[in-house]
Formats: structure tokens, sequence, C-alpha cells
């Protein structure tokens, strides 16, 4: 769960703005059949059996439209739901619930798409050491949301943006010159307490970032034969983590080779959406 201060320092802004992209002067539709605010209710229903995520949010949403609205959950973020379920009831202004309808509802199947493929992945890996990592590949502004769906489907975040945490890739080596190079100058500019992780693609380089002292060593794009030599040469000199075409079927082989972190791209560019619906709106009055 999202906590209350974390959401109106980080989160609310991304959902006005939301807001505001479906909303530019007024909701013409609500305001020619409800001329008149008045209180209301609506079903929040599954329609496909998933991992609920953004409930907090869902209901954030109509907070921001009405402060009055409340709603009543019958099931919390990373709870199994099953098509046909009420996950819960919003209680509000009628206008708030049938302007924010769309926004909320938007983020709530796309975190619970992600929550419900996270799931499955991470199950995949039941029984073994390596663990499940998220990238930065992100739906642009749906950044927080879509890092929060991984936990709660049960994955770690990897580093949550360029501030957070330094990661050497192809052109940093390039800009450098070097793998050697990129490790000796990122020691240098980075703070001491900061992890060195840098991305290679041949046997080669990974045998230079092991001399030049890497703290973690990316295998990037190899084959599971040369993934396997890699992890021998290594031999926990530094942390591990398998990069690129990663999906649900290649998941057990590759905990198998005894790689300590796997990340997947897929699990917040590709997962497709939880159906959810809200229905039966009625006036309370």
């Amino acid at each position: 769960m999202i906590n209350g201060v974390t959401m109106k320092i980080n989160v609310d802004d991304y959902i006005i703005n939301t807001l505001k992209e479906d909303i530019t002067s007024e909701d013409v539709s609500t305001n020619a059949v409800m001329p008149e605010n008045k209180n209301g209710k609506a079903d929040l229903i599954c329609k496909q059996d998933g991992i609920v995520c953004g409930l907090d949010v869902f209901e954030r949403t109509f907070k921001i439209l009405d402060d009055n609205s409340r709603f009543e959950a019958n099931f919390k973020d990373g709870d199994a739901v099953k098509k046909g379920d009420l996950i819960g009831v919003i209680y509000g202004d009628i206008k708030a619930i049938l302007s924010g309808e769309r926004t909320a509802l938007n983020y709530l199947q796309r975190m619970s798409g992600i929550a419900t493929m996270t799931r499955e992945y991470v199950n995949e890996l039941a029984g073994y050491k390596t663990v499940l990592l998220d990238t930065r590949k992100t739906t642009p502004n749906m950044r927080p949301f879509e890092k929060h769906a991984v936990t709660v489907g049960g994955a770690t975040n990897h580093r949550y943006n360029l501030s957070d945490g330094v990661l050497l890739k192809d052109n940093h080596i390039g800009a450098a010159g070097s793998v050697t190079k990129a490790i000796k100058m990122a020691k240098a500019y980075a703070p001491f307490v900061r992890k060195i992780e840098i991305e290679t693609e041949t046997l080669d380089q990974v045998q230079e970032a092991i001399d030049a002292g890497a703290d973690i060593i990316m295998l990037d794009n190899m084959d599971n034969d040369t993934m396997r030599k890699a992890v021998e040469m290594i031999g926990g000199r530094a942390e591990t983590e398998c990069s690129g075409n990663v999906n649900k079927a290649r998941l057990k082989e590759i905990a198998e080779i005894g790689v300590d972190f796997v990340s997947c791209g897929a699990l917040t560019h590709s997962a497709p959406i939880m159906d959810v619906s809200l229905k039966n709106l009625a006036p309370l009055d």
C-alpha cells in the first residue's frame, strides 16, 4: 500500500495531471445528465482472474475530485481476485464518480495487470535463490505506479531512476573507452557507498569486470552456456544479473545457472491490463 504521505507528496501530481488530460474544461456528458450534485455509489467488479493492485490510487482519484468520497474495499493490494468478484464500492458525489471513473480504472487495470504478470513470473522462480527485478522500461509518467505494482506482484525493484544507482551499460563503456576505464571512473566519481554494476556481453568483458572490481556484473543477452561459464568465472567475487531476452519460459533454466538476479523489462512494458469495471451506479438520496 502507498501510504498517505507518500501519496500526496509523490503521486497526487501524477493523478491530477491525468485527470487534466481527461477533463480540459468540463465533463460535458456528466454535466448534461447531472445538473445538480447528488451522492451515489457504484460497484467495482472484477471481470477476469488476477492479482489486484492500485486500490489506494483508485480511491485517491475520486478523493481529489470529491474530498467526501470513500471506497469500501473487499480486497487489498496483492490479493487474488476472480471474475465476478465485487472488489469494493465507491461512495461519493455522482459527478465525481462519473468524471473520475476512467482515470481511476486506467490506473487500477494497469497496475493489476503488472502485478498479475509479475506474480506468474515470480512463481516460476519458487525454490531458487534468483531474485526477479524490473527495469526502467516503464510507461512515461507511470513509473511510480508500475514500480509499485511489481513489488505487489512479489518481485523487487531495480534502480528507480538514473540518480538511484550506477549501472554502466554498453554506451557508457563506449564513452569511457573500456570496461576497466568505465569502472575506474565510476569508482572515483560515485560515493563509496554506491555499488558499481556494469553490463557485459562477452566472457572477455566479464573477466575485465572481475579484474576491475565491479560489484555487480550484468550478463546481457548471453545464451545459457555462455552465462554458465560467466557465473563460474565470477565465482562469487561479484553479484550476477541476467538481462535481455528474458521471458517466463526461460526463468527456470536461468535460475538453474545460479545467477543472483534476473531483470525483465516485460513486467512493465508488456503486461496486459486486468479487466475491471465500475457498474450499477445509483443515487443514495
